[in-house]
């Protein structure tokens, strides 16, 4: 059975990673809005921003542009997913020997190779415009599997929308809140300089560990507790988000 649901996994995934190699303007699309947001502030804004620190911007703010380019990335997972559903492929689907769970994982699958292609054009737009980091393979690798991991969560809260939605702007406009996070967030200015209310928010919330993680491993910094709370409060929103997910297609489709 396991062996079963990989195959028709790859199956599927490749038939969603077909249809991205053929529109490339997904790719294009997800990682205009980051690069846009990377030449505002560090251009700009960059200059009037106290970081507290000798550490140029790029490399501070870097780590938050990263998540909003997954954010930005995931809203095409519950777009492409909510029009499979109104095209009758899934109930085509439903007809045909593949195990049930494929459908749902190429679509996961598709947007996490998506959306690390998009991460890693901008990187490299960052390290044109200065940002420069000494971290070592494993510390890159570190940074890849927490990314993976965000990914991974998000996605499936974006299969929760896709599969939830009415209209298909329903079904990618969930994603204007997840984007909006890491501005609430240690990302862009340290969360001291904020108002009371606001920076209980921003030191609490899961984006805020996740890069201050990413910050310190770039920086070859020890990274604290800030690792554990960003790896528990994502592997938590994956638990949940793929429960619920899970329990709706079952729904819908039984």
């Amino acid at each position: 059975m396991t062996t079963h649901v990989i195959g028709d996994t790859g199956v599927l995934t490749g038939r969603s990673l077909r249809h991205i190699v053929r529109s490339p303007d997904t790719i294009i699309t997800t990682a205009i809005t980051p690069i846009a947001l990377m030449l505002l502030f560090v251009y700009v804004l960059g200059g009037a921003i106290n970081i507290g620190s000798d550490e140029s911007y790029i490399d501070y703010m870097l780590p938050g542009i990263l998540l909003i380019t997954i954010a930005s990335g995931i809203a095409y997972t519950a777009y492409r997913l909510f029009l499979d559903l109104q095209g009758g492929i899934f109930e085509r689907f439903q007809s045909m020997p593949i195990a049930r769970p494929s459908l749902l994982w190429a679509h996961v699958l598709t947007s996490l190779v998506a959306n690390l292609v998009s991460v890693m054009v901008v990187i490299g737009v960052a390290l044109l415009m200065g940002f420069r980091t000494g971290a070592s393979p494993g510390a890159w690798l570190a940074v890849a599997g927490i990314l993976i991991l965000f990914t991974l969560a998000l996605t499936w809260i974006a299969v929760i929308a896709g599969l939830s939605a009415k209209t298909v702007d329903g079904a990618s406009a969930f994603s204007y809140p997840l984007i909006f996070l890491p501005f609430i967030s240690s990302a862009f200015v340290p969360t001291a300089s904020m108002s009371g209310p606001v920076a209980w928010f921003a030191e609490n919330q899961p984006v805020t560990a996740v890069v201050n993680t990413i910050r310190a491993l770039f920086a070859q910094q020890p990274v604290g507790s800030d690792i554990w709370i960003a790896l528990a409060s994502l592997a938590g929103i994956l638990a949940i988000a793929y429960a619920v997910a899970i329990a709706i297609y079952r729904r819908k489709f039984n």
